[in-house]
Formats: structure tokens, sequence, C-alpha cells
């Protein structure tokens, strides 16, 4: 049965909103004035564009296995057996949630239901029901709740405001039957972004977080969104809470990149000033993000995330070489920003991907000389 999701980032979001893609498309032509076309990827062993993975930015094969099981089957057990076993504060168990939630929702609204059937989602519906203790359950059910908020309502509107209450009241359910996960907490951080909670709440909030996981890099992510200009703070405060971020995060960590991420979010609707991508604020990002790609261990969930958004600024930048050694680690999947943001993020994603190709072999690179 086809999975019914565009989800991980878009959704690690769940608790997102991001630049939006009129800038991105914009720009593509001052990245290269040459044509991609005279390159070509196949050469380097990428993959056809339709056959780019559009579900996620790396490989879960244990998730989607179980996201076909409870789909095909409607029977929650398979997803509520794979979140048991899932490290209670790690990433991939937050990545699980989402995904679990969004595919829920997604079938809800492809399968409303009506008279002669049943609606989509039905399984997390079963699943709450039978197993209202299940603390990966409640998790999952706040976080469907969430999802549904930002897809079927305008914030600020009063059924906005009713389904973020829900939501609210589902995270402090969860949080209860699991009191050490951080994960309900980091559901709600999505909430606070929508109902404006009040900067001493939402610190509150935060430092629940950081006292059960803190070096989490979605967390960290959901948090900063609340800290940018278009929602309850400003750019100066949200490269301060990145670049904190950056600076108390533990060797290895991933959390090196975040202002790179802040950089993203804030980026001009035009770019006007020639050089923007090589100036010292982008750079210095950059730079940050490479660190924490290089220091990173190899099965870090969220590396390939880090690696999809240094491919888009590496390109802009014209730093092919660079971002050939980022594609080759991640061709394949492009289920992460800032691919998702496109109609087709695998159209968007190739574009990207046959300019690198082309700037790299402009100067000199080939399929021989690429390190893999």
């Amino acid at each position: 049965m086809e999975i019914l999701w565009g989800l991980m980032a878009l959704l690690m979001i769940g608790m997102v909103v991001w630049p939006i893609m009129a800038r991105r498309r914009a720009g593509i032509q001052q990245v290269h004035a040459g044509h991609p076309d005279a390159a070509d990827p196949a050469n380097y062993g990428f993959v056809r564009q339709e056959l780019l993975d559009v579900r996620m930015p790396g490989p879960d094969q244990d998730l989607l296995d179980v996201l076909d099981v409870v789909q095909r089957t409607q029977d929650y057990r398979a997803a509520q057996q794979l979140l048991a076993g899932t490290e209670a504060d790690g990433e991939v168990r937050w990545q699980r949630v989402q995904a679990f939630a969004g595919a829920a929702s997604l079938e809800l609204a492809q399968r409303p239901g009506g008279v002669s059937d049943s609606p989509g989602g039905q399984w997390l519906r079963v699943w709450r029901t039978e197993a209202p203790k299940d603390a990966g359950g409640a998790a999952v059910h706040a976080e469907f709740l969430v999802q549904q908020a930002w897809r079927t309502a305008t914030p600020g509107t009063d059924d906005f405001r009713i389904i973020m209450e829900e939501a609210r009241s589902a995270c402090g359910d969860a949080a209860l039957l699991a009191p050490g996960d951080p994960i309900p907490y980091i559901i709600e951080l999505s909430v606070a972004r929508g109902l404006g909670y009040p900067r001493e709440e939402f610190e509150q909030l935060w430092l629940r977080i950081l006292d059960r996981a803190p070096a989490h890099m979605g967390a960290h992510l959901a948090a900063l969104h609340y800290w940018c200009e278009k929602w309850h703070g400003s750019r100066e405060q949200a490269y301060a809470f990145a670049e904190a971020a950056a600076a108390r995060a533990p060797q290895g960590s991933l959390l090196a990149a975040m202002p790179l991420f802040a950089v993203f979010e804030h980026l001009p609707e035009v770019i006007v000033v020639q050089g923007f991508y090589e100036s010292e604020v982008v750079t210095k990002a950059m730079h940050g993000a490479l660190y924490a790609v290089h220091s990173a261990r190899p099965d870090d969930p969220m590396l390939a995330h880090v690696r999809h958004l240094l491919i888009f600024f590496l390109v802009r930048a014209e730093r092919w070489a660079e971002a050939m050694n980022q594609l080759v680690h991640v061709d394949g999947h492009v289920g992460a920003l800032p691919w998702t943001l496109a109609s087709e993020p695998a159209s968007d994603y190739a574009i990207y991907r046959a300019l690198a190709v082309a700037g790299y072999e402009a100067n000199g690179g080939s399929p021989a000389t690429l390190l893999h």
C-alpha cells in the first residue's frame, strides 16, 4: 500500500513554517550562468530523478516496513512495538512519532469517512482506546493534533486555537505517562509557537526539555522557530539562540549546525547583494555545519538533514566540490529541507544536483576525482 507522506523534514517540523519557495526558485539562475545539462549526474552513480525517495532524508527501513503494515492492516500494534523498542530520548523516536502522526493525519485528509466507510487513521484512535496508558500512543496522538491544527486551520482562528488547546492537553497526558521522556515537551514547542506562549512560560518548557535531552537536535530546531521574527522573536534572538546551542554543543553533536538553520530561516525574500552566499555570516554558518558533519557519528539520524541543507548553501556559494561530497552521502533520499518546501521535491533537488555536477566538472572535476 502506498505510504502517505512526504513528511520527515516537513514535519520536523510539525513544528516549522519555513521561508517561501519563491525566493529559492527566483535565485536558481543566479547560482550558475551555465546550463547544467552539459553534465550527467548518472556518471556519478546518482539516482535518477523519478526514483528519488521523497519520504525521508535518509533510510529508516524499519519505519517504512511498519508504516506499510499499519496502513495496510489498520492494526496499530506494529507501531506500538517499534516505538517501545526505540530509545526514548533519541532523535529516531522523535522522527518516528512524527511519521506515525503524519501518516494518520494524511490518511484522514484523504479519507475523512462518511456513512459507508470509516475515516483514515482509525488505527490511531483504536490505539488510544485499547492502550490508553501506552506512552508511545499518547505521544503520537499529541503530535497528530498538532499537525491537524497546522494542516486544517488558520493560525489565529478559533478552530486553530481549539485544536491547539486539545493538543496542549494531550501533551500533558503523554508527559504524565513517561515523566523522563522529552518528546511530549518537544511536541508542545509547536503548541507554544501556535498559541503564542509568553516568554517565561516558553522558557520553562524549554528547561524541561534541556533537563531530559540537552543535545536533542530536533528539539532545538523546533525551539528555534519560536524565536524567529515571523513568530515571537527577532532575527537577532534566533541567531543568539542558534549560536548559543552551537557553542555548548558536545563533541560530535550536530548542534554546531544550528546557525545555518537560523540563516536559512531568515533568508531575504530577494537577494540583491552580490556575493551574499560568500558573506561572513553565511560562510561562518556553513563552516559550522561542515564541522558538525565531519565530527558527527555516521549513524546520527539528523546527519542527512544537515547535509541536505548544506547542499543548498554550497551550491549557492558555488563551492562545487564540497557540494558534491555532500551529495554522494545523501543521494537517493530527498525528504528534507529545503526540497520538501517544493511542490516537486525530487525536481528541485535534481536541479541543484545538476548544477553541482556542472560546476564541479567546469572546474576540472570528474567521477574519477570525486571521493566517495
